[in-house]
């Protein structure tokens, strides 16, 4: 299944129902007056964090999306129903921003009004740095109302008055709130494996849980973000996020650059998994160097975040040597050896991310406490 964390969308939300004009007519009530009922409102168009979605694919198939229209009202002060809003589902981590009118995208049949022969120019791609950012869908349920719907218009019975016994004015339905928005996933994980391409980030997901990224024996296999659940002690559990490979100069959008350095922004603990045995032509401490330089060149805030390096492929003879340089180098680093083909060492990545989850719904808890001394 296509992979999909941004995307532009057009949001219409539904009109309200018109108000209308009629007049009571029954046989032994003569001036039976105005009784023109009022329309329904118009469906808004919601989004909401939704667990059980992974992904904006939903929306790359049907990107704009409508509400519904209310209906009109009718005679004997009937009044219209209003229309059901437009509930569209998105993941937890999903980000909202509106574009402003240079960076709204032609629609599919915007050549069909031009002069034969001329096309429409491009639009510009909008920078996301530049754009204000309306919520934040951080929490699952949270929503936020993208387009509001309109209010019906009344119905004449609202303009009768000792002067206006007979009124023929109505109103119509307010239209409906409509935009372009640029919708923006950032993977929500406890701890994030970052690393070089075939530095066993999926391997190792595979052993710490129950998810199954993509494993091959050749570079860039993972293409998205893959997130695992896994069961620690006590009930706990966390969520960990595998990154697609990084390169030097990921923070200039190389390689997959941008697509999925943003994932990393929200993890709380960044997991280095370095190949210590340099089996792709490697020296395992300047990958580490270059790692930490281009998320700090991408998100100076990064370098504060926690973080511990796995050493992997240690089953390799080369390994060991690497290690020992390694730990020389960074000697107050949380370093540990695994081989996650193997199967070598995975409780200790269980038991790191055991600590330092605890670590942190401690300080979750003591926070409000905090606040309120």
């Amino acid at each position: 299944m296509k992979f999909v964390d941004q995307i532009r969308i057009q949001s219409l939300a539904g009109d309200g129902g018109n108000g209308c004009v009629s007049f009571r007519r029954e046989k032994f009530v003569p001036r039976g007056g105005p009784d023109g009922g009022d329309g329904g409102h118009g469906g808004s168009v919601i989004l909401r964090a939704d667990i059980h979605t992974d992904n904006l694919v939903t929306l790359y198939y049907e990107s704009i999306v409508r509400g519904k229209r209310g209906e009109h009202g009718r005679g004997k002060d009937q009044i219209g129903r209003s229309a059901e809003d437009t509930i569209i589902p998105v993941p937890t981590g999903t980000i909202i921003y509106r574009l402003p009118q240079e960076f709204e995208p032609h629609g599919p049949d915007a050549d069909d009004f031009l002069p034969p022969g001329e096309t429409s120019a491009p639009r510009a791609k909008p920078d996301i740095a530049t754009l204000e950012a309306l919520a934040d869908l951080s929490e699952p349920g949270q929503e936020f109302v993208l387009c509001k719907g309109g209010r019906g218009g009344k119905g004449n019975a609202h303009f009768k008055s000792s002067l206006n016994r007979a009124p023929r004015q109505s109103q119509k339905g307010e239209k409906g709130e409509s935009g372009w928005f640029l919708l923006e996933l950032r993977t929500i994980a406890f701890a994030g494996l970052v690393g070089y391409p075939n530095a066993g980030k999926s391997t190792l997901l595979t052993r710490i849980s129950a998810a199954h990224p993509r494993v091959a024996s050749y570079p860039f296999t993972t293409l998205n973000p893959v997130v695992g659940v896994v069961e620690l002690d006590g009930y706990h559990r966390v969520t960990v996020a595998d990154i697609p490979g990084l390169i030097e100069g990921a923070h200039e959008n190389k390689g997959l650059g941008h697509e999925f350095l943003r994932h990393i922004v929200r993890c709380k603990l960044l997991l280095f998994v370095v190949d210590m045995a340099g089996s792709e032509g490697r020296n395992p401490i300047e990958d580490l160097q270059m790692l930490r330089r281009e998320l700090d060149l991408y998100d100076p805030t990064l370098s504060d975040r926690p973080w511990a390096v796995i050493a992997n492929k240690m089953d390799l003879p080369e390994a060991a040597d690497h290690l020992k340089a390694f730990k020389q180098k960074f000697r107050k680093i949380e370093i540990l050896p695994i081989s996650a083909e193997h199967r070598e060492g995975i409780d200790s990545v269980r038991e790191l991310l055991s600590r330092l989850s605890a670590e942190d719904r401690a300080n979750a808890i003591q926070e409000p406490t905090t606040e309120e001394t």
